[in-house]
């Protein structure tokens, strides 16, 4: 998935792009969003492992969530720091690829940044932003190489006091390739499906009205109540980050919630950016971190990355027309509205 360009003219014209049809949709809510499911038409016979998947979603929910505190991550939070907290395979091999892509996107996806999160969500409560100390304090005690895990004993040590993790950026994305391998695997599950997140992350299987992939929109972050094109999503995953919607001003500045690692800082000049993978673990985890890249640092990290391509919308120069930067994704994949796009 290596071809394309930066805003490449040779993408098709929106008029050519594949549309949905009739679907058979179920869901549940788990992860403070909506999870669905959506099979083509005649898939009624499949609703028993549909809902057997949708259990395990609140299942993963249970021991993932730093929202519960007796999940297995808020535990480890609260003695990793002090010895080695052994943890179920499931949650171990999440820590190994957070921490991987932690190594591959230079610090720009971190899972273990949950102090900087923690602060931003109280001084946004508190309607102010935190001091220089407060951000350098959050930094310092951040960073997934602070992570010692140990493979014979599936173990995880902090090697540092207040170190946080928050799987926020990399949860739904597991849970959703979850969910994919057991709806694929099971022996009366559909072979042809649409999983969603919060509409945010997906996974695609098989074919939806002919096609060879299931059409999904793109949409446009300055009107977000049009598209700015369609993709379509065959037998992967793909996962979009923004801050359009989630920002809170003060005085006069707006400040968004995807931070930078790196500096604690919320990351500015990015308005979108979709990425297409082969988990929906890692398209959740890159979208992010190319968020606080931007285009030119996330086009070296994806073109180092084996099947990956991503979509990156910097703010526009002028006008109301946005002009996508496309790394790694065939040209016959996307399919832009050459109305709201300047290719």
């Amino acid at each position: 998935m290596k071809p394309g360009g930066s805003g490449d003219d040779r993408c098709a014209d929106a008029t050519d792009a594949p549309v949905g049809g009739s679907t058979v949709r179920v869901a549940t809510r788990a992860m403070a969003c909506e999870f669905s499911i959506i099979m083509n038409p005649g898939s009624h016979e499949h609703l028993s492992t549909v809902g057997d998947v949708l259990e395990m979603v609140h299942e993963i929910e249970s021991w993932l969530s730093v929202y519960k505190p007796n999940s297995e991550i808020s535990q480890t939070n609260r003695l990793a720091a002090t010895v080695p907290v052994k943890l179920q395979p499931a949650l171990y091999d999440l820590l190994k690829t957070a921490r991987r892509l932690h190594q591959q996107t230079n610090g720009a996806f971190d899972v273990a940044a949950g102090a900087q999160i923690r602060l931003w969500r109280a001084c946004r409560a508190e309607q102010r932003i935190p001091t220089t100390e407060e951000l350098k304090a959050a930094v310092a005690t951040s960073g997934s190489h602070h992570l010692e895990l140990d493979d014979e004993a599936s173990t995880v040590t902090f090697d540092i006091d207040g170190l946080q993790l928050d799987p926020g950026a990399i949860g739904k994305g597991y849970a959703l390739d979850e969910a994919a391998a057991w709806m694929s695997q099971a022996e009366d599950g559909p072979q042809s499906f649409l999983i969603h997140g919060g509409h945010s992350s997906l996974v695609a299987r098989g074919q939806h009205t002919g096609q060879s992939g299931w059409p999904v929109g793109i949409g446009n972050p300055l009107f977000t109540k049009k598209r700015l094109g369609t993709v379509l999503l065959r037998d992967q995953a793909m996962s979009t980050s923004g801050s359009n919607i989630q920002f809170f001003r003060h005085e006069g500045q707006r400040y968004g919630h995807i931070l930078d690692p790196r500096t604690a800082m919320p990351v500015e000049g990015m308005l979108s950016v979709t990425v297409l993978a082969d988990s929906a673990a890692v398209a959740d985890a890159l979208s992010t971190a190319f968020f606080v890249l931007g285009v030119e640092n996330a086009r070296v990290v994806c073109d180092n990355l084996p099947n990956v391509g991503a979509i990156l919308i910097p703010f526009p120069e002028s006008g109301k027309r946005v002009t996508p930067a496309v790394i790694g994704v065939p040209f016959d994949q996307i399919f832009w509205d050459k109305e709201q796009v300047a290719l």
